[in-house]
């Protein structure tokens, strides 16, 4: 197994496929059309926006932006899901998170569609994941976690997971699709104790912290595989992952890199399930 676990071989096998059942879904006149709902003005979500945006155009999915002041109320913004959710134009939906402080975002959560829930937020789609349903639509940032996995032959079976975070946009689903694979989760966060010793004697390491270059060698062995999904700045101005990767690169079994690992197929996946969508609306 290769020591620097890329997705950009994935990333190219995916993107071939979505251009590919797109190409023949226009033939027939149906075109997946993904809604962007973005909540004022924050860096991180426009960034995001761009990309979605760009693979759109390259994909040959319509894109529609609902771009909102960050004032709106929670009825206003559940107004404008609701007008997606009758729009029979929109395959699916993706309302950037987290939202203001004033949201109410469980509110949100269950006013969301479940058949155009494509970043899998809802209770309905949630509630699939946790009863190990997973032909739906999944949380695109775990899905990616295991798409590496999957790719390079890490068979979880029987592996202890260690997963250093407990979201329900990472953490809990993780431990959810592990444990379809057979494996065993071990969910951690901030109060766990014995950090250290879990990792050390886990198979593999997920982690997504925000905290730049605090996964060392301290906390692995050489059979480590770690993938990583946090993404925060580094005391030397630059983005970075959790683990320290120019310092485990050549220590551990394997590891994802920040640039061309789990971010690079995040968003194709979310395309895949819009993709997919258009698909099983059809049927």
């Amino acid at each position: 197994m290769e020591r620097i676990l890329t997705s950009n071989d994935l990333a190219v096998k995916l993107e071939e496929d979505i251009i590919s059942r797109v190409e023949k879904l226009r033939e027939e006149n149906h075109v997946p059309k993904l809604a962007i709902v973005r909540v004022g003005e924050n860096p991180n979500d426009i960034s995001y926006e761009k990309s979605l945006v760009k693979k759109g155009e390259n994909y040959k999915i319509d894109i529609q932006r609902v771009l909102l002041d960050e004032s709106i109320t929670t009825e206003e913004l559940k107004s404008e899901i609701e007008k997606l959710n009758n729009d029979d134009s929109v395959t699916g939906m993706i309302i950037f998170r987290p939202l203001p402080k004033h949201i109410d975002e469980e509110v949100i959560q269950q006013t969301v569609c479940w058949k155009k829930d494509v970043d899998c937020m809802t209770p309905t789609n949630l509630a699939k994941i946790f009863q190990g349903d997973f032909s739906s639509f999944q949380p695109a940032t775990p899905y990616a976690s295991m798409k590496i996995l999957e790719y390079y032959d890490i068979d979880l079976e029987g592996k202890n997971v260690a997963i250093v975070n407990r979201s329900m946009v990472l953490g809990k689903p993780m431990a959810m699709m592990v444990l379809g694979k057979n494996g065993t989760p071990i969910i951690c966060h901030s109060r766990t104790k014995d950090l250290k010793k879990i990792l050390k004697e886990a198979d593999v390491v997920v982690t997504a912290t925000g905290r730049a270059k605090s996964l060392t060698r301290d906390f692995l062995t050489e059979d480590s595989i770690v993938i990583d999904v946090g993404v925060s700045m580094g005391e030397d101005g630059k983005l970075s992952g959790d683990a320290d990767f120019e310092d485990l690169k050549d220590f551990v079994k394997g590891i994802t890199p920040r640039l061309g690992g789990v971010g690079k197929i995040t968003s194709t996946l979310l395309m895949d399930q819009i993709v997919q969508a258009k698909e099983k609306s059809l049927k």
